[in-house]
């Protein structure tokens, strides 16, 4: 069966807003009077998700159920939907209600017009606190501004990609997976839609600040080596510091100042490079982590029961 899109939503802990995204996603798919298909990539859930990702597939075949064997990450559950995925389209959305499948039409609008990935750019954050509001746009304008690949700002996951893309897309293997990066990493034509992002529906947020840290750390070092120059930069900013002082502590030691005698500079001199020099280190050791985890060549994810057809 020829499908024209697969709409990809990651479940994680989402029983309340299942039934609610089905209804909405399918009354916009139909009113495409095109073949579409939505598949659920249940990420290791433990409210009763799985089960009814189940009853809802249960004699539906537009909805095809991916259940991973155990919590995998959101990043990771979209790979996964990448891989099953059948359509000439792929529509990423969240599981949470929060990207309104309404704005779907707007994204094949665009790919209808030539463009191979659209992606969601949120013109307003709904029922979403300042401090999150502003650690958000902080996050991805530091991405923006440091990374080797320029990746447009105020937009998540929410997007649609052409097969072409898509095909691209799985090729990429790396474990810490940054999937809106890969997408502007791969190039072809791209332009963006504007859209109100809606306050969840129910349940509570799956990305607190250590999630949106860990995401902003996979984005940085997986497209940049920016911490690692910063590494370099303190080194040279600390020995021109030194080279600096020299002539000072001497032309001071010879006009007989105290301001120099005794440990405390010595101390802050250390505790200053010592500082520099851990820095260092834990960036060097962020990216060798990474590589460890390359290395090991495990499977990017697990899965428990999946369509027969891919």
């Amino acid at each position: 069966m020829k499908i024209t899109y697969s709409i990809i939503a990651p479940i994680y802990n989402e029983i309340d807003n299942l039934s609610k995204l089905v209804r909405r996603v399918k009354e916009v798919m139909d009113s495409s009077d095109e073949s579409w298909e939505l598949i659920l990539v249940d990420d290791g859930s433990t409210d009763g998700s799985t089960e009814r990702i189940r009853e809802l597939a249960h004699g539906d075949k537009t909805i095809r159920p991916v259940i991973f064997a155990r919590n995998f990450g959101h990043q990771v559950a979209i790979t996964a939907g990448w891989d099953y995925a059948r359509g000439d389209a792929i529509i990423i959305i969240d599981g949470d209600l929060q990207d309104p499948p309404e704005t779907i039409l707007e994204l094949v609008k665009k790919w209808k017009e030539g463009y191979e990935v659209v992606y969601a750019v949120r013109a307003e954050r709904e029922g979403e606190s300042w401090f999150k509001k502003f650690t958000a746009a902080l996050f991805y304008r530091i991405v923006y501004s440091i990374t080797d690949v320029k990746i447009p700002v105020d937009t998540g996951d929410f997007r649609l990609m052409d097969r072409k893309v898509v095909d691209v897309l799985k090729q990429m293997k790396e474990r810490h997976r940054f999937p809106r990066g890969m997408s502007a990493w791969v190039g072809f034509r791209q332009i963006g839609v504007t859209y109100t992002r809606a306050a969840r529906v129910a349940g509570v947020t799956k990305y607190p600040f250590r999630k949106m840290l860990k995401l902003a750390l996979n984005a940085i070092t997986g497209f940049s080596y920016f911490p690692l120059q910063v590494a370099t930069y303190f080194g040279f900013f600390s020995a021109g510091v030194s080279i600096l002082a020299i002539p000072v502590v001497i032309y001071m030691r010879i006009m007989g100042s105290g301001a120099f005698f005794g440990q405390a500079t010595t101390l802050i001199a250390v505790l200053f490079l010592g500082g520099v020099q851990l820095i260092s280190l834990g960036i060097l050791g962020e990216y060798i982590g990474r590589l460890y985890d390359e290395a090991k060549g495990r499977p990017l994810y697990i899965v428990r029961e999946a369509p027969e057809e891919l």
